[in-house]
């Protein structure tokens, strides 16, 4: 297939008029290449689907989708393993060198602290409550059930695709709710 583009040369078209049409054709390719990179199938299909999101939100723009998706996994999963590594264990393996109970500082937050969580905790169940039920139930599966897209999919009958946008404007949702009460910059 060809198509004719404004300066009259001609370009071919890989045979994708839709984004659905890419997904079927390379969401098994691009999941395998990112279990490669993280070695974790729910962070993988996580990397996964936020590309198909972040290539839903400009695919007009986007001239070769495939070598964007790859670049955009490959992005996304060294970003995902750069944040892995900021993870520090709660109970790390007890050494000699290790401060003993005593010596350690009071894990008790403040009152102060406390009190700004709480409200912050507070604003946040607000601001879920905003969002129409099929969000909510989309926000508890997923952070609540710590669920991959796919598995989300599976409960509720939506497209992986689908739960994806969906959760994308329920935190966008949220995210301007927090910043209009001013729990966010």
């Amino acid at each position: 297939m060809t198509l004719a583009r404004s300066d009259e040369s001609i370009v071919e078209s890989p045979g994708w008029e839709t984004i659905e049409e890419l997904f079927a054709a390379l969401e098994s390719p691009l999941l395998s290449y990112a279990l490669r990179l993280i070695g974790e199938l729910g962070a993988a299909e996580d990397v996964v689907q936020d590309a198909f999101m972040k290539l839903h939100a400009q695919f007009d723009q986007v001239r070769e989708p495939r070598r964007w998706l790859y670049r955009t996994v490959h992005n996304l999963a060294l970003n995902h393993q750069r944040q892995a590594g900021k993870i520090v264990p709660l109970n790390p393996p007890a050494d000699d060198t290790s401060p003993t109970a005593a010596d350690s500082p009071d894990p008790q937050p403040l009152p102060d602290d406390q009190i700004a969580r709480l409200e912050g905790i507070g604003l946040v169940r607000l601001s879920l409550e905003t969002l129409d039920e099929q969000s909510r139930e989309l926000i508890r599966l997923k952070f609540n059930e710590d669920l991959s897209y796919k598995e989300i999919s599976a409960r509720t009958g939506l497209t992986i695709g689908n739960v994806g946008y969906l959760l994308h404007h329920a935190l966008k949702a949220i995210a301007d709710e927090l910043r209009k009460t001013g729990v966010l910059p």
